[in-house]
């Protein structure tokens, strides 16, 4: 049994489509680019890419939720908010990384640096807030896959 995509109605039509079909495939190469470079995410682009292709593309958006690597993160995702610990873990050091960058490369004003740590902080407590996936395999099986 293949994966039920997003259903139509939330699909647009026609000419519509084309800007969100655009704008996944942007995110699913920023997310290719994620998974080789280290300090680049790879899981929010894929988020991002299944929203915008269940808006485009249902065969995508159905591609992307069956994938043998990235599938079962995004049902986590879709399902219950759910981020795995290992994802947590490298979005707040990717996080501190990145901070440590600006601070050093731009040299900012101390309200502007405190102003980005403040944003960065809330989001690495959003991250490590949401709950972590229940105990499933890396590959989902296909035929048992729901995707809502």
């Amino acid at each position: 049994m293949r994966p039920e995509p997003t259903d139509s109605k939330h699909a647009e039509r026609g000419m519509a489509r084309i800007p969100y079909l655009c704008m996944g495939c942007l995110m699913l190469v920023l997310a290719v680019i994620g998974a080789i470079l280290p300090l680049m995410p790879t899981t929010i682009f894929l988020i991002l890419a299944s929203w915008f292709f269940a808006r485009s593309s249902p065969r995508l958006e159905a591609w992307l939720l069956t994938h043998p690597r990235f599938g079962a993160t995004l049902h986590a995702w879709h399902s219950t908010g759910a981020i795995p610990r290992p994802a947590k873990a490298m979005a707040c050091a990717g996080m501190t990384i990145g901070f440590v960058f600006f601070w050093l490369g731009v040299h900012p004003a101390l309200w502007v640096a405190l102003g980005v740590a403040a944003f960065l902080l809330a989001s690495a407590f959003y991250v490590v807030s949401r709950p972590e996936p229940a105990k499933f395999p890396i590959h989902a099986n296909k035929d048992n896959c729901s995707c809502s």
